[in-house]
């Protein structure tokens, strides 16, 4: 059986992580871009949020961290809109760099402790009270709004010229629509979610550390495409909720691996079967239909040469 308390902080940090995999869903899904900044930018959120409630401003540096995250999208966007960078190669470029910038934010420290510093949780807290799930519901709400607004802005004019860019990019163009503006405000909004993921994570575990993005890109990859493998693709706000639910399933997966004493250091590997696994179930699901047909025909000429 698995305790209450590993079930609360499953879905906290399935509600945490999910801005990551909504992240990804924009850049990735919509704008069809591999966004290598992602684990630079969860860490620069990590690293801005942690100094900001360290400075006694924790829900400043909520918004603080987007800003970052949006930065460094927006360098990615420059790379590869203007200076012909091919995408997958800006983001790793971006992501190498912020290494330095998110050791300059945390002070030229590997980590940034705040045992003692006030955070969003434990504003909520004081508040509602120690017996109350004060840290899944700010989660919840956090992701939940998150989720709405991206849904919203999607919904815009600008938001169907991003969905468009990656549909068709050259239709774009000939429609005289700018794609190097759709792209650079889509990285832009998508890598400030993975910072605000970032930022969250810092207050809820309540430390910042310079290695907490890495592995974020498949992390946030193996969500969204467990939701996207449990619910299909329909509209917007379903794959928004897929992009929700496969990050707490995902959470819940690895709480059990925790829970079977598999050594920390596994995780990431966990993780990399879970993508795999996720990415090639419709080949296995065709394989094995492939399959049954085949037997089955086979079947049924063996019987038939049988009966005769």
């Amino acid at each position: 059986m698995i305790s209450t308390a590993i079930v609360l902080s499953a879905l906290e940090l399935g509600f945490i992580y999910a801005l990551v995999a909504m992240a990804l869903f924009l850049s990735f899904r919509v704008l069809n871009i591999a966004d290598m900044t992602t684990d630079g930018a969860f860490t620069l959120g990590c690293a801005v949020s942690a100094t900001m409630a360290v400075a006694g401003h924790p829900i400043l540096g909520l918004f603080a961290a987007m800003i970052a995250g949006s930065a460094a999208g927006f360098i990615t966007a420059l790379l590869q809109t203007r200076l012909g960078v091919p995408s997958i190669l800006a983001g790793i470029i971006t992501n190498t760099g912020l290494y330095t910038i998110n050791l300059a934010v945390m002070g030229f420290s590997s980590n940034v402790p705040m045992l003692k510093t006030n955070t969003i949780f434990t504003m909520l807290e004081d508040l509602l009270g120690e017996d109350f799930p004060s840290k899944l519901l700010l989660a919840a709400l956090i992701t939940a709004v998150a989720c709405v607004l991206l849904i919203l802005f999607l919904g815009t004019r600008l938001g169907l010229s991003i969905r468009a860019t990656g549909d068709n990019p050259d239709m774009v163009r000939a429609s005289s629509i700018n794609t190097a503006f759709t792209i650079t405000v889509g990285l832009c909004v998508a890598n400030a979610f993975t910072a605000l993921s970032g930022a969250v994570l810092a207050q809820y575990q309540r430390s910042a550390d310079i290695n907490l993005g890495t592995g974020m890109v498949v992390i946030g990859l193996a969500s969204l495409i467990i939701g996207e493998t449990l619910f299909g693709r329909g509209s917007l706000w379903i794959k928004a909720v897929a992009a929700v639910a496969g990050s707490i399933i995902y959470r819940f997966i690895i709480a059990l691996a925790m829970r079977a004493n598999l050594p920390s250091e596994a995780l990431k590997l966990i993780s990399a079967i879970i993508v795999v696994l996720a990415i090639s179930m419709p080949a296995i699901k065709k394989g094995i239909a492939f399959q049954r047909r085949r037997y089955a025909a086979m079947h049924g000429k063996g019987g038939a040469g049988h009966d005769a």
